[in-house]
């Protein structure tokens, strides 16, 4: 295939260029009807661009065949039989990947440390989860992915699982070695699921972690939009091998996906694809080189700390990707918090995973050296300013061990039976029945039908008086928790 192709972004120009106008959603009409207040924040090109998929950029049967055809060259790029485009994101790949696996029944061995979408699943589904325990680190206070004996000790306890789904990379940047698990999944006839949302630059560089697809795995999931280019719900997902039926995934998809799908999406994937297989190992390296470069100045400013040994040397990373640059800002005597919210406040920079003791820089191929100077020129006037703040309440990060939560239920029969709202107090002991989920980096502490305990709730308790955000319990305090009516 001609990679130099780009048939839903051409599609695109080609739309605009002719003048096409339709009589169809979306009723803007490439923006004639919008209130120019709007245009003028989104500007009238993003509208231009807003048409239908079919009946618009293609005709009503599709039988120009745009989507497919990219999807096609997305496949060969990265070495997949098989890609399919999302545009809701990676959370909707997930779902769909865990079903079609699944059959919609049975048990499925998942590592604890997956997002809240994975949670989705077991709920549409009324499936039965099988915790794969992550690797903990102590020190940390933080979960790596699970090691190759850790999912063959689930595989010979749970043997009549369907698959097995882990997360690497992790939020943080560290990796599991996908190539073990994979041939302990295979031995039995299994497929592996890898929820690489993190990876999107993986398959373009050799000096990034492995690529689940060249480890072996069945499925991935990638959000273009984390660590490649793409707008946010931007995903896609890439099959291979004969344990999983791109039919049924596919199909899984359609169940699950809007039928009004945003053709930006498609076409920035379209176009970010032939940027990464023209141009992918130049950006990337300079990119791995700026990010060599910020780790450095970052560790010499005084009471910051960028963790690499500490992450690499631990048991189950058995890669880093640098481009997590997490950063310990417990030698300034304030919380990861703290950091993000002054940092956001005063010198309008915005980061995402945030925790007690750290927050999260993540360097893409979009940065450079005046990106980087603007995150220096704060991080120095951060580490002048701590000494006024003021402090911070102590979050009861839980031990090894201790948020391993029994599953006493079902997740479906706990979030759709019969429930009630108690005070947190009272909580120790029952059945809860909503996520309690610390976002970002979006991994449920609680999670229906598991039986809550008393380091949990001291954990999420602290953690929400010292800044953690809890997006989705029904009161986002905690001062009370939905739970399984007795």
């Amino acid at each position: 295939m001609d990679q130099n192709e780009t048939p839903v972004l051409t599609a695109l120009a080609e739309h605009q260029k002719l003048g096409r106008y339709g009589f169809t959603p979306p009723a803007h009409r490439q923006g004639r009807g919008v209130d120019p207040r709007v245009l003028d924040v989104l500007g009238e090109q993003s509208f231009r661009s807003d048409v239908l998929a079919s009946s618009g950029l293609d005709d009503r049967t599709s039988s120009h065949g745009h989507l497919e055809r990219a999807q096609e060259l997305m496949a060969e790029a990265v070495g997949a039989d098989k890609t399919f485009f999302s545009t809701c994101g990676s959370s909707l790949s997930v779902k769909a990947a865990i079903l079609a696996v699944t059959h919609g029944e049975g048990e499925i061995l998942i590592g604890r440390d997956a997002h809240k979408s994975v949670v989705s699943a077991l709920v549409l589904g009324g499936l039965q989860p099988r915790w794969i325990r992550p690797s903990w680190d102590n020190d940390l206070k933080l979960a790596h992915p699970p090691i190759p004996g850790e999912v063959e000790a689930m595989w010979e306890k749970y043997p009549d699982a369907s698959a097995a789904l882990i997360v690497s990379p992790t939020p943080y940047g560290t990796c599991t070695d996908i190539g073990a698990i994979t041939k302990i999944c295979h031995d039995r006839g299994k497929p592996l699921i890898v929820d690489e949302a993190w990876g999107a630059q993986l398959p373009f560089h050799p000096d990034t972690p492995t690529w689940a697809m060249s480890a072996g795995a069945d499925l991935c999931v990638v959000s273009v939009h984390k660590m490649g280019i793409g707008f946010e719900q931007g995903s896609v997902f890439h099959v291979q091998g004969d344990l999983v039926d791109p039919v049924r995934l596919e199909h899984c998809k359609d169940i699950l996906s809007t039928t009004s799908a945003n053709v930006m999406m498609y076409a920035a994937i379209d176009g970010w694809r032939r940027q990464m297989v023209q141009d992918g190992h130049d950006i990337i390296g300079r990119a791995l080189a700026l990010t060599r470069t910020v780790r450095e100045r970052i560790d010499e400013l005084p009471g910051l700390h960028v963790l690499e040994e500490e992450l690499t040397s631990h048991e189950a990373s058995h890669d880093l990707d640098i481009m997590h640059v997490l950063v310990d800002v417990s030698g300034l005597r304030i919380t990861g918090y703290q950091a993000h919210d002054w940092l956001r406040e005063n010198r309008l920079l915005d980061f995402g995973t945030t925790d007690h003791r750290r927050f999260e820089i993540t360097i893409s191929i979009a940065d450079d050296e005046y990106t980087v100077d603007r995150l220096m020129d704060g991080l120095r006037l951060l580490v002048d300013a701590a000494p006024t703040f003021p402090e911070s309440p102590a979050v009861l990060i839980p031990d090894e061990g201790e948020l391993d939560l029994e599953t006493a239920m079902l997740p479906r029969d706990a979030f759709f039976g019969p429930v009630e709202d108690i005070p947190v107090e009272e909580s120790v002991g029952r059945i809860v029945a909503e996520l309690a989920t610390p976002y970002p980096p979006g991994v449920p502490v609680l999670l229906p039908g598991e039986r809550i305990n008393e380091a949990s709730i001291k954990y999420l308790r602290s953690g929400v008086d010292a800044g953690m955000v809890l997006p989705d319990p029904g009161d986002a305090t905690l001062a009370t928790v939905r739970v399984v009516k007795e």
